[in-house]
């Protein structure tokens, strides 16, 4: 059985494979609309999310599927203290796929080892999100053409980013490409992305300073400060506004800058700069739908189902 907790679980050509098929199906959606027809995916999101969760429903339903599911931790049986093992072997019974965001890092590979369905890590906790990896994926070759020799600037939380720590460990593995890490002292990335970073031999600095960095980059994917990932409101408060991109900033930037952001936005990004034509985050947004409905047809295939 296969699953995806980990971005590392693909290859960089199943990777490209993925994004060729949903190129192919933001070009010809009619050809996949039965592709799904009988199958069920179960969505079991233990933590809140909006974007993953309305586009993998959005996924299935486009292929001719059916969802099934809950949207909290509380109106599942977990309330009553069901392990995860045992939610997953439940929900096998009643689908052919599932979708788990989990508070929890390591849940949905717990779910996996326990599953006779294949298991989609939708988000554990600060640790993975390789859906959203494979979101920025498909934008980036989609604005860009290719990935080796990109100049990737991620700016905000680095530290409890699973959206960071995921690309780049996803881009470690192309060519030539370069990271800026941009981010306070208290949320630079954790030192085993900078290792892998590191055992790559690829380039990569480390700076608190935005404007310096700016005319570098080719890609800037920008980051909120994650309140849910804090222990103490103080803490906070003091950094959540470290980073807030407008466009006075953007004008030492390259004119071919792409702007990503896994979303949801609080103020990190002013809404004037939505305008840009740089700002490629509700883009990306949409990407999601499509190579998650690639996904899904890959590992419904591969489990013969």
């Amino acid at each position: 059985m296969r699953h995806l907790i980990d971005i590392l679980d693909l290859t960089t050509q199943e990777i490209d494979e993925l994004i060729e098929t949903a190129n192919d199906i933001i070009a010809n959606p009619a050809a996949y609309a039965h592709k799904c027809e009988g199958k069920k995916l179960a969505a079991l999101f233990f933590e809140p999310s909006t974007r993953t969760r309305l586009s993998f429903e959005a996924a299935m339903y486009e292929l001719g599927g059916h969802v099934i599911g809950f949207s909290d931790a509380g109106n599942s049986s977990s309330a009553k203290g069901e392990s995860v093992a045992d939610t997953i072997k439940m929900i096998g019974c009643y689908a052919d796929i599932a979708a788990m965001r989990h508070f929890k890092e390591g849940a949905p590979l717990v779910a996996a080892m326990r599953s006779e369905i294949p298991v989609i890590n939708a988000g554990d906790g600060g640790h993975n999100h390789p859906t959203q990896t494979l979101t920025d994926l498909l934008t980036i070759k989609r604005e860009k053409g290719h990935f080796d020799g990109l100049t990737v600037g991620f700016c905000g939380d680095l530290k409890f980013g699973r959206t960071v720590h995921s690309l780049i460990t996803a881009l470690s593995r192309y060519e030539n490409v370069k990271f800026i890490l941009i981010s306070p002292q208290e949320l630079k990335v954790p030192s085993y992305v900078k290792d892998m970073i590191k055992e790559k031999s690829l380039a990569y600095k480390q700076t608190t300073d935005l404007d310096s960095v700016m005319p570098e980059l080719d890609i800037l994917y920008m980051t909120r400060v994650q309140r849910e990932r804090f222990f103490n409101e103080e803490e906070y408060l003091r950094l959540k506004d470290s980073y807030i991109l407008t466009p006075e900033k953007l004008k030492t930037a390259k004119d071919t800058l792409s702007i990503l952001h896994p979303l949801p936005r609080v103020n990190e990004i002013a809404v004037a700069v939505d305008d840009d034509p740089r700002a490629c985050y509700f883009r990306q947004a949409l990407n999601g739908k499509f190579i998650r409905m690639a996904l899904i047809l890959k590992l419904l295939e591969e489990a013969g189902k």
